[in-house]
């Protein structure tokens, strides 16, 4: 017997049952052409500094759908679905636009038109806007309009050092995930104008990589050259959260060059250091919980420990009317039981690099025949690596079968087995396959593909009890909007220092200690 099935045996199917999820779902707002939509957030889906479900992510055009927590897929799905739903008729209600169904963004303006998001005029909602000004000026427009699925999990009674164990497993095997289900082996030329890139024209005015499974995820994605010099370990909480304390706290020269204002008084960014804030560090998984108001995420880590992860490196699947199906979600909690329960060896420097180099090969070039990475030193076909993991989950997806009666999870396996042995199946295949029927144009499948889901939700029927509820909670938010900005009194300046300070990240340090502002009262930014 294996040390996955002694431990799956000591869990009893109760505690397997347990397992909670809820999604954030990222979506460009196009207009019918394929170019991006530059209206504001519409007000029908009310505020998006205090809506529950409907906010945006870094663009005005940008919409962020969010469930729930729940322990039942369906109903996690359900959730998601409705709120899409609601999207939809609120869109349609104001014009004809429609969500973008790729995690590769349509067809965009010059960087600096392509709009921030904004929040209003508390000083929370001037914050977030700021901090995105920041990213703009570091990173670029472009890059943030990337979009992509958040998967949030958690299992009763893990430690935080077993959730540590889970995301160094995470890390060491995100390869699968990219392979099986990333879905943007191309971009629309747009993208990448004015950038270096390795990409192969196809077509026109688009751009891919003919064995690419998930460019989101690789050298054009979320990549900086600042963070690059960040080699964050994920050994326990400790360390992570020095690694981090460390690029909140520590000045950039670039940073610094560009400074808090510009000449004119208006705010380039929060902050001059490595990281403005806990949410600019770029990662395939994060350790989290759940804030108090005015809380710094990392004090929170500190303070009660970690309560779940949360997986970012899934790309939206442009055959999925909310971008991802139940097959999917079950194979994430078979991949996730298999990295908690498996042993867990620290992480090293070199194996930091390695997973890096991995990660980039398997986003540019994962179909490519014969494609070796690299574990522990040595090649290994990325298809030998996969099988291995898969026959090592067959055990867990009986496990969560019996606790759930059926045999969804090892029909997930199975699917990905046949993916495995049939690379055409694979997302990102279909994609290619898909725009060469439309002149091998990216816009071309991806406008075609918006408008279809756009047309199937629509169709589909949303009950008046649900339309109210969505409703109640767009005025909700609006009141409760109105209601922060009425109860500001400090200047945001003297807001911004306090929230910056390192106080508040749970670790006193000698430079904390000589800069004591008072606690800032603060929305999570």
């Amino acid at each position: 017997m294996s040390k996955i099935q002694e431990r799956l045996g000591a869990l009893a199917p109760a505690r397997l049952r347990g397992i909670r999820r809820g999604i954030e779902k990222e979506s460009l707002r196009a207009a019918p052409d394929g170019q991006l939509a530059l209206t504001p957030h519409p007000a029908a889906l009310g505020s998006a500094l205090t809506h529950p479900h409907i906010t945006t992510d870094f663009s005005e055009s940008q919409l962020e759908l969010i469930t729930g927590v729940h322990a039942d897929i369906d109903a996690c799905l359900e959730e998601l679905t409705q709120v899409h739903q609601f999207t939809y008729r609120a869109l349609a209600a104001a014009g004809d636009e429609r969500l973008w169904v790729s995690s590769m963004p349509c067809g965009l303006p010059p960087d600096e038109t392509i709009p921030i998001g904004r929040y209003g005029s508390s000083n929370v909602g001037r914050a977030k806007s700021v901090y995105r000004m920041g990213l703009s000026h570091r990173y670029g427009r472009r890059m943030q309009t990337i979009s992509g699925i958040h998967y949030n999990w958690s299992l009763p009674e893990v430690s935080s050092e077993q959730y540590f164990g889970l995301i160094r497993n995470f890390r060491r095997h995100a390869f699968l995930l990219l392979y099986l289900f990333g879905a943007s082996p191309a971009l629309c030329s747009s993208f990448v104008d004015g950038r270096p890139h390795e990409l192969q024209p196809i077509g026109t005015g688009s751009m891919h990589m003919p064995y690419g499974t998930s460019l989101r995820m690789g050298r054009l994605g979320y990549q900086s050259e600042a963070q690059a010099s960040l080699a964050v370990s994920y050994n326990n909480l400790d360390g992570y959260a020095a690694s981090l304390q460390d690029a909140l706290t520590r000045p950039w020269p670039a940073y610094e060059a560009l400074g808090i204002r510009n000449p004119g008084g208006e705010y380039n960014q929060l902050a001059t250091s490595l990281l403005q804030i806990e949410n600019e560090f770029y990662g395939t998984i994060r350790p989290k919980r759940v804030i108090y108001p005015g809380e710094r995420p990392l004090h929170a880590l500190r303070e009660r420990g970690v309560e779940y992860v949360e997986v970012r490196l899934m790309d939206l699947d442009p055959f999925e009317p909310v971008g991802i199906n139940a097959s999917t979600i079950r194979f994430l909690d078979v991949f996730l039981m298999h990295c908690l329960l498996s042993d867990s060896p620290p992480d090293t420097r070199a194996e930091i690099a390695e997973l890096a180099q991995n990660q980039h090969l398997t986003a540019a070039s994962g179909r490519q025949p014969g494609l070796t990475l690299q574990r522990k030193g040595q090649a290994v076909p990325l298809t030998e690596w996969a099988a291995e993991l898969l026959g090592e989950f067959d055990p867990i997806a009986v496990a969560l079968d019996a606790a759930h009666t059926g045999s969804l999870h090892q029909d997930a396996l199975k699917a990905a087995r046949q993916a495995l042995d049939d690379s055409s199946v694979l997302p990102s295949a279909r994609v290619l396959a898909e725009m060469a029927r439309h002149d091998d144009s990216f816009v071309g499948f991806i406008r075609a593909q918006s408008h279809g889901t756009r047309d199937k939700l629509l169709s589909e029927p949303l009950s008046a009890a649900r339309l109210s509820h969505f409703e109640q909670e767009t005025q909700a938010s609006l009141a409760a909007q109105r209601e922060i900005e009425a109860g500001d009194t400090m200047p945001f300046e003297v807001y911004r220092e306090q929230y910056v300070s390192p106080k508040r990240l749970g670790f006193k340090n000698h430079w904390a200690e000589m800069h004591q502002p008072a606690e800032a009262q603060a929305a999570s930014l």
